[in-house]
């Protein structure tokens, strides 16, 4: 079956969709987006994502092209066009179409943009169930990384980084030697004492919404969750490392710049995270 991209008001054969080339998604990275996970059907956590969505855009000075009704009517669409049952749904607005310049015009057009690509649940069951590999790196990012800007070479250079080197992410560090996020995910570890340890949110990470939904399990499980930063140093002395994100919610760490974590198999309190996550969306 072909695929289908929504772009701009139309449904395109996916390798017909395309932006102008003055787009300035394209030329500045001028632009916001959501990666939604769709499982049978069904996009998880879509509240939390469009209430991010809208955040994003109001701290860019961006108003989107289309309602929050018309926008799911699009997603929706372009899902069925699709004919995914379990997979990613990607959309992104940018400011639109405009002469090269710095400085733009107040009357530009945003361009919204929806895909869906299916999901390996293979893979998604093996990362379950085996763990994932982690590298430290400075972090080089810019200083609003609480805005999902489609602007993530830093990231996709750090990412690149880990894959080159056996891994499947990296974790930033600060100036001052703390963890601030994975490259395309949110660090959490179960620290030496047992306490569930997550970044707290400010300018310097994103506000990830599978992190937001995990809030909410917190105290059905009975977890100590503390929200106080930390080193590499305590990451590698961690009982329990993981990383979570729409795409694979939560992601086991079994070794961090090959420092082996825990017994370096899947903890009972990440297994147990991901078993509930499940649970709450099924």
């Amino acid at each position: 079956m072909t695929r289908i991209a929504y772009v701009d008001g139309a449904y395109l054969p996916f390798d017909e969709a395309g932006v102008h080339i003055e787009d300035r998604g394209y030329q500045f990275a001028d632009g916001v987006y959501e990666v939604f996970a769709l499982i049978d059907g069904h996009m998880l956590d879509v509240d939390a994502h469009l209430k991010r969505l809208d955040l994003s855009l109001e701290k860019i000075s961006l108003v989107s092209p289309v309602s929050r009704p018309a926008l799911l009517v699009i997603l929706n669409e372009t899902i069925r066009a699709n004919n995914i049952k379990n997979g990613l749904v990607y959309m992104q607005i940018t400011r639109g179409r405009a002469a090269r310049n710095h400085a733009y015009p107040k009357t530009l057009h945003p361009v919204l943009s929806v895909t869906v690509r299916p999901m390996n649940e293979t893979y998604r069951d093996h990362v379950a169930q085996s763990g994932i590999k982690v590298i430290s790196l400075d972090d080089q990012r810019w200083k609003r990384c609480d805005i999902k800007s489609i602007s993530l070479l830093p990231n996709v250079m750090a990412k690149q980084v880990a894959v080159e080197a056996g891994a499947q992410e990296a974790w930033m560090i600060d100036e001052a030697g703390l963890v601030t996020e994975g490259s395309s995910t949110t660090a959490w570890i179960v620290d030496a004492a047992g306490k569930l340890r997550t970044r707290p949110l400010a300018n310097d990470i994103l506000d990830g919404i599978t992190r937001q939904m995990l809030f909410k399990l917190v105290d059905e499980l009975k977890l100590e969750l503390d929200e106080t930063p930390f080193t590499i140093d305590e990451a590698y002395a961690s009982k329990e490392a993981f990383s979570t994100a729409s795409s694979l919610i939560v992601m086991p760490v079994v070794d961090i710049d090959g420092h082996k974590i825990g017994d370096g198999t899947p903890g009972p309190v990440t297994t147990k995270l991901l078993q509930s996550y499940k649970i709450s969306n099924s």
